[in-house]
């Protein structure tokens, strides 16, 4: 996991950061808005953002994580008024956390979020097209889309690893983990060519030589 913490508060920042060191292969701190944004276009998987900082506050930086994609934003933050929360989670942000707060109960909220994005979404919406995991629903520009199981699993693997490549050898032990003794590779080929076909303009890009990518 590569981890982003924006907190002007410098001891607290490197608190947090040494707490969480079993749980992030890297770890970047920032304290600012400013360099917060600098970091984030580096890639991160999960933000833990204090709500007042020197230049702004947090809120619009969530605001703008959540329109690039579903990267998970908790708040740590003083503002601990009710409308102080709604706000903070209407701006997108998947949890709240007051000041003063446990650290441990800070790891266990971070396991949360991960989980939770791990799992994959149950629904999800991309320009023209709309994808319910859960319940199995398909559309494209507001027209129902079948789709077949096989094509459903590699549409799933794409969207919950967007913005990854995913390898060609990868998806076709997801998708064919069934105890399939062979699965010849041309499968996957064929698998990526319907679902484009079925749902044409997905933002979809193919890596030569490796595999593909679905592209925020």
């Amino acid at each position: 996991m590569k981890l982003l913490i924006v907190e002007d508060d410098r001891a607290l920042n490197d608190g947090i950061a040494l707490s969480l060191k079993a749980d992030a292969d890297v770890t970047l701190q920032a304290y600012t808005l400013a360099e917060a944004r600098k970091l984030f276009a580096e890639g991160v998987d999960l933000v833990i953002l204090d709500m007042n900082l020197p230049d702004g506050s947090g809120l619009s930086l969530c605001r703008e994580i959540r329109a690039a994609g579903r990267i998970p934003v908790i708040f740590l933050t003083a503002n601990d008024l009710e409308i102080d929360i709604v706000t903070g989670l209407e701006s997108g942000a998947d949890d709240y956390i007051t000041k003063p707060f446990s650290l441990m109960v800070l790891r266990a909220r971070v396991h949360a979020v991960l989980r939770r994005k791990h799992s994959g979404p149950s629904a999800c919406v991309q320009g023209e097209f709309f994808f319910d995991f859960e319940n199995m629903v398909y559309q494209a520009d507001g027209t129902a889309v079948e789709l077949s199981k096989t094509e459903q699993k590699l549409l799933k693997l794409l969207v919950v690893n967007a913005g990854q490549t995913m390898s060609r050898e990868l998806l076709i032990d997801r998708i064919w983990s069934d105890g399939a003794q062979f699965v010849d590779e041309n499968a996957l080929s064929v698998t990526m060519r319907r679902l484009r076909e079925k749902l044409p303009g997905i933002p979809v890009r193919t890596v030569y030589g490796i595999g593909y990518v679905w592209e925020k």
